[in-house]
């Protein structure tokens, strides 16, 4: 690759340059649709497609980039002229992604982050060819990486530790995963953006026709709709996590992973700010764990909850063993958790139980015959809210502390002493009452935004403890 030579996207950019606008300007389209009638809404639309297509194609043209100087130089803008100049001792990481649209024409997009990114890449080329991607990659990291259709390969006498899913679990991975609740939610936004399209009348017809039905229907309907969209959950993390290839060599960590959007992500080992292992209600009865990192810098991924996952699934007796060949400063080891006092038990099951109980009494006066349902979820908020005191407590090392705490999923985070960025201690007077304390330990997130970790309900002695070790007092 020749450094004085600016070199183009692949022309392929023009039509994702194309598909962004429009996806920009759904809503506008929208609006049209709803505003004009039919004629002069298909001639607004072709006009926005015409002048979207005209500008996709001046941005490609007038996107540029070059090695030079040791610099990543970007120059782009169809109206404003803009350089980006990105040193490359400055680079901590380079994610690759190839879609469906870019595995057709063997081309990847590659997407670079500094120390300073914040919520999206400091650069991103959205159209290389495959072999342009491995030459750049190679001169901006100074590493070659072998990745063709974006998986890593490592040479037969690499002795880089590397671990690949295996179908079995990956289909464990997705029957466990709880996917469906995110589709349930993405759906109730839909719905939510196209209830104005749907006849008031079709609400009253749906809410008699359910009051009718018996509640053996209702619930047998109920687990129908539930079961589809576990089908669905499990489809999309085979899709996603597919192929999943964990690598190490030299100070960085190779994520692979995807089906349909092949991805390859590059994790730099001194970026790493915490290791935490995640049990999940489902997951934890079958002792599988999921093992992620809290990454800092870098561009948000909402996909992952603002983590990165290290591996998707595995046995929680195989956790040490693959920190001990990834991240051996992380292994968790023989930890003793302090558990939380026995007062504090009634704080966990109020703050639990208290919003179900105040809807649950709405409920029970506008709608008497779904009370079963008010018990049931009491049952639950007390049962969840028992599990999160139970659950919490942590572990103090001259340079490492241990928290273990619990929403749905029971999370133990393991974060070393110089990578906490603040300690807070807080005391509401309930708490003083009961010489109780809350804890916060805060520490670099992804988009260098703060990842904050709370314990609840300490006993004081043990916050002070806490606060003692963060500020090296004896």
């Amino acid at each position: 690759m020749s450094n004085a030579r600016p070199y183009r996207l692949h022309p392929v950019s023009i039509l994702f340059n194309l598909i962004k606008t429009v996806r920009e300007g759904i809503f506008l389209i929208v609006f049209g649709f709803i505003t004009f009638d039919r004629f002069y809404f298909i001639l607004l639309l072709a006009v926005f497609l015409l002048l979207g297509t005209l500008l996709s194609v001046l941005s490609w043209y007038r996107f540029t980039y070059r090695l030079e100087a040791g610099e990543l130089r970007i120059e782009y803008g169809v109206f404003i002229r803009k350089k980006r100049y990105i040193s490359t001792n400055r680079i901590q990481s380079i994610d690759l992604t190839s879609g469906v649209i870019h595995r057709m024409f063997k081309l990847v997009k590659l997407q670079i982050e500094t120390a300073g990114s914040g919520k999206s890449a400091e650069a991103s080329l959205n159209a290389v060819k495959l072999s342009d991607g491995e030459k750049l990659r190679k001169a901006l990291k100074g590493k070659k990486v072998s990745h063709p259709d974006v998986e890593i390969e490592v040479q037969k006498e690499s002795v880089n530790p590397s671990r690949e899913i295996t179908p079995k679990r990956l289909l464990l991975t997705g029957v466990t995963s709880g996917s469906a609740g995110i589709i349930m939610a993405f759906a109730a936004f839909a719905f939510s953006e196209l209830e104005q399209f749907i006849p008031s009348h079709f609400y009253d017809w749906t809410f008699h026709w359910v009051s009718e039905l018996a509640i053996v229907f209702i619930i047998g309907l109920a687990i129908v709709v539930l079961f589809i969209f576990w089908l669905l959950g499990i489809a999309g993390t085979i899709i996603k996590y597919g192929k999943f290839t964990i690598t190490k060599i030299d100070d960085e960590l190779f994520i692979a992973r995807g089906l349909l959007e092949k991805k390859q992500l590059t994790i730099p080992l001194k970026r790493i700010q915490a290791v935490g292992i995640k049990e999940s209600i489902i997951r934890q009865p079958f002792g599988f764990v999921t093992v992620f990192v809290e990454v800092a810098g870098g561009s948000l991924d909402s996909g992952e909850d603002f983590s990165t996952v290290l591996f998707p699934i595995m046995k929680k007796a195989e956790v040490d063993p693959f920190l001990q060949e990834f991240l051996p400063n992380y292994v968790q080891g023989p930890a003793r958790l302090t558990a939380l006092p026995k007062r504090a038990m009634k704080f966990y099951l109020i703050r639990t139980c208290t919003p179900v109980l105040l809807l649950g009494l709405a409920v029970i006066y506008f709608f008497p015959q779904f009370s079963w349902l008010v018990i049931f979820a009491l049952f639950v908020a007390f049962l969840l809210g028992f599990m999160c005191y139970k659950d919490g407590g942590f572990s103090v090392e001259p340079e490492r502390i241990v928290i273990r705490i619990r929403g749905f999923s029971k999370k133990t985070m393991f974060l070393h002493h110089k990578r906490i960025q603040a300690f807070e201690k807080k005391r509401y007077p309930l708490q003083k009452r009961e010489l109780l304390a809350t804890v916060k330990l805060s520490i670099l997130g992804k988009g260098g935004t703060g990842k904050h970790y709370k314990l609840k309900e300490l006993e004081e002695a043990h916050a002070d403890r806490l606060s003692d070790w963060y500020s090296y007092r004896e």
